[in-house]
């Protein structure tokens, strides 16, 4: 074999060298999984050993590239996707799970891709992430996560903000343990952490909403399937949120997701406001969907409408394009510019952003004015708790409230129990941290709600106390400033016992770091954990935020208030808003009419 050694008086590679080397490169480049590598600045099915630098290229070639960004470049994470390719290290997950070790920090990241946590120095554990699409959930699914999480957890599991389960305190000995039955649950956990795309998550009461436009289950289960499927959609420049929004009674959030799709009615009447100009355009009457982009309420923005008008059938080949698009555009450099809201900053809109997509698809993308639908219909911003009606006459849901989402194993197992005798066994999670159990008859409803009151979950839309929301916090993220968990559940405690009467709910949202997680933005009142000078936890406080019909970012009103005086100044903000709003008035509305530093002078 003709010797690769470097001639001892030259630093460059000989002649013969480099022709070895490039027929090596090009046998090479036609066997071995694509990996995204570029070379000479021409997209190429790289091997993965010329990705992580093993293989030396001649120094006569341009540096290796991975979709235009030179490796030399490209952030630490990017570097360890190179390494080795993180859906590939089932062999290794079994040697940490034979050898009770935990991983080094580049295997931390690559175990996030099989959903797997390494949450040191909050915990000395694992917590394993599931993807739940559309939050629809089974009672023997319930049952089982309920056993898991007493054989190899700590007997409790959190309902998060995109509608999912979350368990904690796995030790490494158990990491395939618990992958595999939670396969065995008809469950996965794969890409739920690092770059990529994270739970679909859907309007929570589809499928029996007596307003929904649109069952919009389907759509998410088709494109969580699409995912797991597609390699090429794992290993994203980062995280990437989807939601789909029927039009019904609750909302899905969407408006804060990556790409949010939201159900809308195009009527003739509607059809009349299109300009003349348009008529080339005019859609047939029906159920379409709108589109909206870069939603990112962790830095301050929600998604925006692009103009896209879209048949049912084709949602999961435009978001599939959208996401392709992010991954060879989305910047691999800079972690904190590397969401799609970045992408369309850079792009200057969403202008260049379509022409890439329709570059992906077989179909012409057609837009129509947001005028030529009808207005959403209003969302009821308590009816994730309670008893509610169903679209088939004499069925009705309940909602049940879990403080903060933690549920005990003892209660997941009866929550199951109560799905199945009452019910059909059907449960939906929610990104209030919550959950439902449809299907029920009148009589049942109100004898389960009795139920569930006894195992210390609650039903009833206590303005004041029934929608307190808290991320993971300090207990269990490395990332957060505070225990939200445990301040949150003082702050509902408090105003159960303090806060005023209301007729509308007031969300409070409590985060543990600006990532944030329990969307602190976006609720009436909400809070970014941060520590004070004498080391205690606190909060700095904002005002006014919402989704949907509310949409707008909380404006901070109070900078480091400490966690013990959070509750009697939330409990003070409520009670002055009743007092001092006009009839009908809710908080945001409130809140909004008022300059920070007049709501200062008003709660200080």
């Amino acid at each position: 074999m003709l010797s690769t050694a470097l001639p001892p008086s030259a630093g460059e590679f000989t002649p013969q060298q480099k022709e070895y080397l490039s027929g090596f490169l090009a046998g090479a480049l036609n066997s071995s999984p694509f990996v995204g590598l570029t070379v000479n600045g021409a997209l190429t099915g790289a091997p993965a050993a010329a990705a992580t630098g093993n293989l030396a290229a001649p120094s006569a070639l341009a540096e290796e590239t991975v979709f235009g960004t030179p490796v030399s470049d490209l952030s630490k994470p990017e570097r360890w996707k190179l390494e080795e390719d993180s859906l590939e290290i089932w062999e290794k997950l079994c040697a940490h799970a034979a050898a009770d070790k935990f991983p080094d920090e580049a295997d931390t990241f690559r175990f996030k891709f099989h959903g797997l946590f390494y949450v040191a120095p909050a915990q000395d554990s694992f917590m394993i992430r599931l993807r739940i699409p559309a939050g629809e959930l089974h009672a023997h699914q319930l049952r089982g996560l309920a056993d898991l999480a007493d054989e190899c957890g700590n007997g409790v599991a959190d309902i998060t903000t995109r509608a999912n389960f979350q368990l904690r305190e796995l030790p490494p000995r158990s990491i395939v343990r618990v992958l595999t039955r939670v396969s065995q649950l008809g469950l996965t956990s794969r890409g739920s952490g690092a770059d990529n795309i994270r739970n679909i998550t859907a309007t929570p009461t589809s499928g029996f909403d007596a307003r929904e436009l649109i069952d919009v289950r389907p759509f998410a289960h088709a494109l969580h399937h699409y995912i797991l499927n597609h390699r090429d959609l794992y290993g994203l420049p980062r995280k990437f949120n989807v939601a789909f929004d029927s039009g019904g009674t609750i909302s899905a959030a969407a408006d804060t997701n990556d790409i949010g799709f939201f159900a809308v009615r195009v009527t003739e009447n509607s059809l009349s406001t299109l300009n003349p100009q348009l008529s080339a355009l005019r859609p047939a009457p029906g159920i379409y969907f709108r589109c909206e982009l870069g939603g990112i309420t962790g830095h301050k923005d929600f998604a925006r409408d692009t103009g896209l008008l879209l048949t049912p059938e084709q949602l999961v080949p435009v978001a599939a394009a959208m996401i392709r698009v992010f991954r060879e555009n989305g910047d691999r450099t800079d972690r904190k510019k590397a969401r799609l809201k970045y992408l369309l900053e850079r792009w200057k809109g969403h202008e260049k952003f379509l022409e890439e997509t329709q570059k992906k698809l077989s179909f012409p993308l057609v837009r129509l004015p947001r005028t030529a639908c009808e207005p959403r219909a209003p969302i009821d911003k308590r009816a994730h708790l309670g008893i509610h009606p169903q679209a088939e006459f004499g069925r009705f849901y309940l909602g049940v409230g879990v403080p903060v989402g933690r549920m005990t194993s003892a209660q997941m197992r009866d929550i199951a129990a109560l799905a199945e005798r009452y019910g059909t066994g059907e449960l939906r999670l929610t990104v209030w941290q919550n959950l439902l159990i449809p299907h029920l008859t009148a009589d049942s409803a109100a004898a389960v709600a009795h139920a569930v009151h006894a195992l210390g979950l609650y039903t009833d839309a206590h303005a004041s106390a029934g929608c307190v929301i808290a991320c993971t916090g300090n207990k269990g993220c490395k990332y957060a400033g505070a225990d939200t968990k445990s301040h949150a559940r003082t702050v509902a405690a408090h105003l159960r016992s303090h806060g005023p009467a209301l007729d509308a709910p007031v969300n409070v949202h409590l985060t543990g770091c600006p990532h944030s997680c329990a969307q602190h933005y976006c609720g009436d009142l909400g809070g970014v954990a941060t520590k004070l000078a004498d080391g205690r936890e606190g909060y700095h406080v904002v005002l006014g935020g919402g989704m949907d019909q509310e949409q707008g970012i909380a404006r901070e009103i109070f900078r480091n208030v400490a966690a013990d005086d959070l509750p009697a100044l939330v409990a003070r903000t409520l009670a002055t808003f009743a007092a001092r709003r006009t009839a009908g008035e809710t908080f945001v509305t409130w809140s909004r009419r008022h300059t920070v530093e007049e709501l200062k002078q008003l709660l200080s």
